[in-house]
C-alpha cells in the first residue's frame, strides 16, 4: 500500500483560517465576561459588604472569588471543546497553555471560595470552622453535590500536574480529565439554589444561563456531534497493518467519502479501535499519509500504553475518529525552502507533509534523528522521496548526548546551531517543521534561534491533551 501515497503532488485546500482579528475578539470577550461578573457581584452589594465588618467582608469576597472561578471554569470547558474556529486561529499549543492556565487559576480561586466562606459563615455564626463546615454541607441545598464537585476538581487538578501527568498513561490522563465536565455539571445546582449572585437580578440569571447554555452547545456539538457524525459518515475501517520498524506499525485505514474529511497533511486525530476492552480510550496520532482515493495512513510506536495494541489490530476492525486537529500544516509554507526534523517516530506527520507540499528539487532538507539504524523507520518512501523529488535526506544516528542537545553524542562538541547550518545551509531563510520529544524539540528551537531562524517561521505542535 506504499504506492498509495507516491504520486500525491498536489496540496490539499486550505481550510479557511479564522480572520486576524478574531484573535482581539476571543481575548477581549474573555476579560469581558469576568468584568461582567465583578460588576454583577458589586451591583448586589459587594463592595459594601466587603467593608462591613471582618465576617461579612469574608463571606462577600469568597462570592467573587466563587464568581470568578466558575467564569474561568466555563471558558476552561469551551477551550476543551475544540471549536474548529478557535482550533485553526490559535492552534493546540496556545489554546492548551491557555486551557491550563484557566484552569489551575480557577481552581485556586474555588479553594479560596470554599474557605473565605466558610470563615466568614463561622464568623456571623460564632461558631467553629468545622461545625460550620459541616453544618454548610448537610444542610444548604446542594452543597452535597458541590463537595462532590469539588472532589472530582481536585481529581483533575491533582492529575494535570506534570509530575503526576508523566506517571500517566495519555489514555488513563485523557479519562480522567473529562470528569472536569461531571464537576462543572455538579456545581451547577449549588449556584441555583444557594447562590445569591446566580438569583440577584434578572440580569445576573441571563448571564449566567447563556455562558452555561453556550458551553454546554459547544461541548455537544464539537465535542460529542461533530465527531459522531464524522464516524458514522466516513465508516473508517483497518484495511491492513505494516510493520515498519522495531515497535513502529504502521495502520492503512479505509473510509467513505475520505475526500470530504477536512483533514490536511501534519494533523492529528484522536482515534479509537473497536477491537474489544479499552475502545472508548482515544489514541492521538497524526497522519504518516493524507487521504489518498479511499485510503489514509497513521504510523504509531509502541510506547508500553495502549498504542501496544495497534500492532494486533486485525482488518475491518471498526474506528471512531475525532478531530482533525493541529495546526503542523503545509498553509504555513511560504513557497521557498524548507527544513525539517524528525526524532523517532515524529517522522510520522512530516513524512505526509513531504509528500503533500510541492517543493522544488534540492530546496527541502530533512534530518532524522534516531538512536539506532534499525529505528529508522520509511526507508523506502524517503529513497523515493529523494529520488523523485529532490529531498535531501540526513540520518543523525547515535545514542543521545549526554547534554541537552538535538544531536546525537557523537557530535558533542559541535554547536547546535552550527550543525544545523551544515545540514541545511539555507536555514536562516527556509521554513522550519519539527517534531520529537518534548526536551528534544526544545533543543531544536533554541537551535534554530541561534541559526537566526525567525520563530514565526519555526512550525510545531504538541499533543495537548
Amino acid at each position: 500500500m506504499t504506492a498509495a501515497v507516491a504520486d500525491r503532488r498536489a496540496v490539499r485546500p486550505a481550510l479557511p483560517a479564522a480572520p486576524a482579528w478574531w484573535a482581539d475578539v476571543a481575548g477581549t470577550l474573555a476579560a469581558l465576561s469576568l468584568l461582567v461578573v465583578t460588576a454583577l457581584w458589586t451591583a448586589d452589594r459587594g463592595v459594601q459588604e466587603l467593608l462591613a465588618g471582618a465576617a461579612t467582608g469574608l463571606t462577600s469576597l469568597g462570592r467573587l472569588t466563587g464568581l470568578l472561578s466558575a467564569d474561568l471554569m466555563l471558558i476552561q470547558v469551551v477551550l476543551m471543546a475544540r471549536v474548529p474556529l478557535l482550533e485553526r486561529r490559535f492552534g493546540q499549543d496556545r489554546i492548551a497553555r491557555w486551557h491550563r492556565l484557566a484552569g489551575f487559576t480557577s481552581f485556586h480561586l474555588l479553594l479560596a471560595h470554599v474557605l473565605l466562606t466558610v470563615l466568614g459563615y463561622a464568623g456571623t455564626a460564632r461558631q467553629g470552622v468545622l461545625a460550620e463546615t459541616w453544618d454548610l454541607v448537610v444542610t444548604y441545598p446542594g452543597m452535597l453535590l458541590a463537595t462532590a464537585a469539588l472532589a472530582l476538581l481536585v481529581l483533575v487538578v491533582v492529575t494535570s500536574v506534570r509530575a503526576a501527568r508523566r506517571r500517566l498513561r495519555y489514555e488513563s490522563w485523557h479519562l480522567l480529565h473529562l470528569y472536569a465536565y461531571l464537576g462543572v455539571a455538579l456545581a451547577l445546582p449549588h449556584q441555583l439554589w444557594t447562590g445569591a449572585d446566580f438569583l440577584a437580578s434578572p440580569l445576573a440569571r441571563a448571564y449566567w444561563w447563556t455562558v452555561y447554555l453556550l458551553a454546554l452547545a459547544s461541548v455537544l456539538v464539537w465535542r460529542i456531534g461533530l465527531p459522531a457524525w464524522r464516524s458514522l459518515r466516513h465508516r473508517i475501517e483497518v484495511a491492513a497493518v505494516v510493520p515498519e520498524a522495531p515497535g513502529v506499525t504502521s495502520v492503512w485505514l479505509r473510509g467513505r467519502d475520505l475526500h470530504r474529511l477536512p483533514v490536511r497533511a501534519g494533523q492529528f486525530l484522536l482515534w479509537r479501535f473497536l477491537d474489544g476492552p479499552g475502545w472508548s480510550r482515544a489514541h492521538p496520532y497524526s497522519l504518516s499519509a493524507p487521504p489518498h482515493g479511499d485510503l489514509m495512513r497513521i504510523t504509531v510506536k509502541d510506547l508500553g500504553d495502549d498504542s501496544a495494541r495497534v500492532a494486533a489490530l486485525r482488518p475491518g476492525t471498526r474506528v471512531l475518529i475525532e478531530g482533525p486537529y493541529g495546526r503542523l500544516t503545509g498553509q504555513h509554507w511560504r513557497g521557498g525552502g524548507i527544513t525539517m526534523l524528525a526524532c523517532g517516530v515524529g517522522i510520522t506527520p512530516l513524512l505526509a507533509l513531504l509528500w503533500e507540499l510541492p517543493y522544488a528539487p534540492g530546496r527541502t532538507v530533512l534530518a532524522y534523528r534516531a538512536r539506532t539504524p534499525e529505528d529508522l523507520a520509511f526507508a523506502d518512501e524517503l529513497d523515493r522521496l529523494a529520488a523523485e523529488r529532490g529531498l535531501i535526506v540526513h540520518h543523525l544516528v547515535g545514542p543521545r548526548a549526554a547534554q541537552p542537545s538535538w544531536l546525537p553524542a557523537y557530535a558533542e562538541g559541535l554547536a547546535d546551531a552550527e550543525a544545523l547550518r551544515r545540514l541545511s545551509p539555507g536555514v536562516a531563510g527556509h521554513d522550519v517543521f519539527l517534531c520529537g520529544p518534548d526536551g528534544w524539540v526544545d533543543a531544536v528551537r533554541a537551535a534554530t534561534r541561534a541559526a537566526g531562524v525567525p520563530d514565526a517561521h519555526v512550525h510545531h505542535e504538541l499533543f495537548a491533551w
